[in-house]
């Protein structure tokens, strides 16, 4: 466990505490160590992430700072458009839900994670862009396209406008129905120990706040990294005291604890089998079959196919197409919540496929994107198209009959 920082004045600057990722990116770059870096950039505005792939070192700084309100999910798009980073290695910034995506990814053979350098940033959980407008314009009073910076920081969501500072208590604002997704809420995995180095600014020393990162090395290719980079004099690193790895402990705990209680309560609409055979019948009834949820979720492959109903077509679908999901995805659910931010209905998908992991994975002794160990019963090979759907013509004399 070190502080780090940039060594570079201008990226200590531009960067978030101390610029250290930054610096760190630029150098994996530089050497050659990296053929790209997967990273999130500011759009037109700071409730606008993008996902943004950089091959030149000078581009790096486009990544910068910490967008609490950019809700993406990084782990699919290498399957997707970087053929399963075969061939070269890429770099990448990640909160906990990416790292974990990642590696239910690489168990399904969709990425190679022997070439990818995953960064990992602490998360005490992101809010939906309409939301921290809704927010910032409601509980703060400003016009949400005044502000200029926002970040969220010991328990408080502050923004800056106008030059002026100001903030509010996490707590006070979900209690008043604002702040971060239910499914942040619910997470677990603040500090992602499953990358190769977790940063973040829990148990910097006050003096120090926004000046430096603690970075926890959690393998041989990120110790390298902080080595070979310090060696070149591309960042500063000092050595946390135990007064404050303690604090960084308690801090995680905190966070972890007031999950559980977050998931206490978003489950007990579903306990109880019957009770919670109705709720998803019930709440799934206004699906309009998009397969958002389908081909957002790490823990499926990118076929729609197996999840065709008896009759393609067919609005809302029948129960057998949710449960169908249900049973593919079954213990390795991440809680990433992108099937219910998706979702053009509003359907809690990701509370309930989130009950269900949860009771697989306390009878499996399963955690899921924790490492890369393989869960019981998900679904790990890519399924064939479904063969049962009838024909065009046979839907034509459905129609008529």
């Amino acid at each position: 466990m070190v502080y780090a920082w940039a060594s570079d004045p201008n990226l200590r600057k531009r960067g978030e505490s101390g610029g250290a990722i930054t610096a760190l990116l630029k150098f994996a770059l530089e050497e050659g160590i990296v053929d790209a870096v997967l990273g999130v950039k500011r759009g037109l505005d700071l409730y606008d992430a993008r996902p943004v792939l950089i091959t030149d070192p000078q581009d790096v700084e486009e990544t910068a700072g910490s967008i609490h309100g950019g809700t993406l999910l990084l782990s699919k798009l290498f399957g997707k458009y970087l053929a399963g980073a075969e061939g070269f290695k890429v770099a990448a910034v990640m909160k906990g839900c990416d790292v974990m995506g990642t590696i239910e990814q690489a168990k399904r053979g969709m990425v190679n994670i022997d070439n990818l350098l995953l960064i990992g940033l602490n998360c005490g959980g992101s809010i939906a862009p309409s939301m921290m407008r809704r927010m910032i314009s409601e509980v703060f009073g400003v016009d949400p396209g005044t502000v200029e910076e926002e970040t969220i920081h010991k328990g408080r969501f502050h923004i800056t406008v106008g030059g002026e500072h100001r903030a509010v208590r996490i707590p006070e604002l979900e209690k008043g129905g604002y702040g971060r997704r239910d499914n942040c809420r619910r997470c677990k995995m603040k500090v992602p120990r499953g990358a190769d180095l977790a940063c973040g600014n829990w148990g910097v020393r006050e003096e120090l706040v926004g000046e430096a990162t603690f970075v926890e090395v959690c393998s041989e290719r990120g110790r390298d990294l902080v080595e070979r980079a310090k060696a070149a004099g591309a960042i500063g690193v000092g050595v946390p005291d135990g007064a404050c790895i303690k604090a960084r402990k308690r801090r995680e705990d905190l966070i972890v604890n007031l999950s559980d209680e977050e998931q206490k309560k978003d489950f007990a609409l579903l306990e109880g089998s019957s009770d919670r055979m109705s709720f998803i019948v019930e709440e799934t009834a206004r699906c309009i079959k998009c397969y958002a949820c389908i081909e957002v979720c790490p823990a499926l492959f990118n076929t729609t196919g197996p999840y065709m109903t008896a009759f393609p077509g067919i609005i809302p679908p029948g129960i057998e197409f949710h449960l169908t999901r249900y049973a593919h995805v079954a213990e390795s659910c991440i809680n990433c919540g992108q099937c219910e931010e998706l979702c053009p209905m509003d359907i809690p998908n990701a509370r309930i496929m989130h009950a269900i992991a949860a009771d697989l994975q306390e009878l499996h002794g399963y955690r899921a994107g924790e490492d890369m160990s393989r869960p019981k019963i998900a679904l790990m090979k890519d399924p064939k198209p479904a063969s049962t759907s009838p024909p065009a013509e046979d839907l034509l004399q459905l129609g008529k009959g």
